[in-house]
């Protein structure tokens, strides 16, 4: 029997949803540029605590999922496609920002979405 878009949009909603252990070396937002048509990765150090949280390298304050806090990037990897991207990422840079595999891949799925929303013209949102 064939999937259908209802059944995989609810498998990727629950999966969504488990536990994942955090990058000790950061997270990104990501976005896309329409005006340069670019996938942006914006890179966040933090330091992960004692309970799994990600918190400020500087303050050692929990960070907020909500998206409030304001922090400075450390760099922005930027590409014209998702391909493109990772390369920039994974291959290019000195000292690689991701030490997880499990992130690794989210990454690239994150990518491939970012990029198929530009060339489609529809809005990205990160998972």
């Amino acid at each position: 029997m064939n999937p259908t878009v209802a059944d995989t949009t609810a498998l990727d909603d629950q999966l969504s949803n488990r536990f994942i252990e955090l990058d000790p070396k950061g997270y990104f937002i990501i976005y896309v540029d329409r005006e340069n048509q670019l996938i942006c990765a914006k890179h966040f150090t933090n330091v992960i605590n004692d309970k799994g949280l990600a918190c400020d390298p500087e303050t050692g304050a929990p960070l907020p999922c909500n998206g409030t806090l304001q922090r400075q990037s450390s760099t922005v990897f930027k590409g014209r496609t998702a391909k493109e991207l990772c390369i920039e990422l994974f291959e290019k840079s000195e000292n690689c920002v991701v030490t997880r595999l499990d992130h690794a891949a989210y990454l690239g799925r994150e990518f491939i979405r970012a990029e198929v929303a530009m060339l489609t013209c529809q809005d990205y949102i990160q998972d």
